[in-house]
């Protein structure tokens, strides 16, 4: 009988978590489907010198613009050295809604 009892208090457990993980995951799926784009919105990543973290940056300011629709990004060059430059055009390239700009010529 004891070995029963712990099997049905593990049943019901692994159940109450399953549940839990099951409305969680359809929650955010209907609250997360209808982002608004936000027209307009600049991620701005300036670099400088050699830009040693660049690549690692990029990846991290995509994985935060995947998040926000509509968005832009773009890799300031506030002094970069010319391969830096190589590049941040080439990081920029590979995805969509990026480019490099000088810093010197970027205006609102």
């Amino acid at each position: 009988m004891g070995m029963n009892v712990w099997q049905d208090g593990l049943l019901a457990f692994f159940s109450a978590v399953g549940m839990t993980a099951v409305v969680w995951i359809v929650a955010a799926a209907v609250f997360h489907a209808g982002r608004p784009e936000i027209p307009g919105l600049l991620l701005i990543l300036p670099l400088r010198d050699e830009a040693r973290a660049m690549e690692h940056d990029v990846r991290e300011v995509r994985r935060i613009q995947s998040r926000l629709p509509g968005s832009r990004f773009l890799l300031a060059d506030c002094g970069m050295t010319a391969d830096a430059r190589e590049i941040a055009e080439y990081l920029a390239a590979r995805g969509e809604g990026a480019e490099v700009i000088d810093a010197k010529e970027f205006r609102l």
